[in-house]
């Protein structure tokens, strides 16, 4: 299994600032989050940041979030999108990580589901013609698409193109109570990177991002992770946080902490 750092984890600071730290830490790879390459894209161009990231020796393993969001927000959410589908290329990576809306109260999950899947069908027709690989990712108690087996689903409601995939999150499948069984009916060719975190106790449905803490902290065990490094999953564990706390630290303590605990994480696995 490989290291990589997701953005949010450092979520106030740079993306030169990502880098430098995630490459001093020890990591393998980066998640860029979206937004933060928009801002080093107004003062730098791509070939810049492929050269940064080589120069560090960071793989860009994803770009990160954008949206399937069909019923609110629909073209600026497809600009983004066809804006991201340009510049991946450009910088090296080949994977972005796609969240999908939530049911409107006017369709039933069924009619939804079907809105959802002509709109991921459009995007993954987009995706092939640049090369990329989209993964969906599940959130907690999401009213679609709560867990691998909905975005499975979705995924073949939309046709099973062959550069979709899913990306597991150990904190929103924690909160949707995915299953072991849900765990091991993942094709490995459809899981595309795993999200590893931790979070403290409490009631599911009362959980959120902030109570995220570094892997190993928490109450999430690793069970499920190791059913699937059995399995055969060799690809990236990606660290992604979203909590206040830990973003006032120096960026070099919590590039720190999500290294050594992840490697903590792997060990025990």
């Amino acid at each position: 299994m490989k290291s990589c750092l997701n953005g949010a984890t450092t979520m106030p600071y740079t993306l030169e600032q990502d880098i430098a730290a995630a490459a001093q830490a020890g990591f393998e790879g980066l998640e860029i989050w979206w937004d933060k390459l928009l801002v080093y894209l107004d003062k730098h161009s791509t070939s810049d940041l492929k050269r940064l990231l080589m120069e560090n020796g960071l793989v860009p393993v994803s770009i990160c979030p954008l949206r399937i969001w069909p019923f609110r927000d629909s073209e600026p959410a497809r600009q983004e999108f066809r804006e991201a589908l340009q510049l991946a290329p450009h910088i090296g990576c080949n994977l972005l990580a796609v969240c999908p809306d939530f049911q409107p109260a006017r369709l039933t999950r069924g009619e939804a589901l079907a809105v959802h899947a002509q709109e991921l069908a459009d995007m993954a027709r987009q995706a092939a013609e640049n090369g990329i690989r989209l993964t969906i990712e599940p959130i907690g108690g999401h009213t679609l698409v709560p867990g691998p087996t909905e975005a499975l689903q979705l995924i073949e409601m939309a046709g099973a193109p062959p550069n979709v995939g899913i990306l597991m999150d150990t904190f929103h499948y924690f909160r949707s109570g995915v299953s072991d069984q849900e765990i091991r009916a993942i094709p490995l060719d459809k899981l595309d990177i795993i999200h590893v975190n931790d979070c403290e106790d409490g009631a599911l449905n009362e959980l959120t991002d902030a109570h995220r803490l570094y892997p190993t902290l928490g109450v999430i065990p690793a069970r499920q992770l190791s059913l699937l490094k059995g399995k055969g999953y060799d690809g990236y564990l990606s660290v992604e946080i979203f909590r206040p706390e830990y973003w006032e630290e120096p960026i070099e303590e919590i590039t720190g902490k999500a290294y050594s605990t992840l490697g903590e994480l792997i060990a025990c696995l």
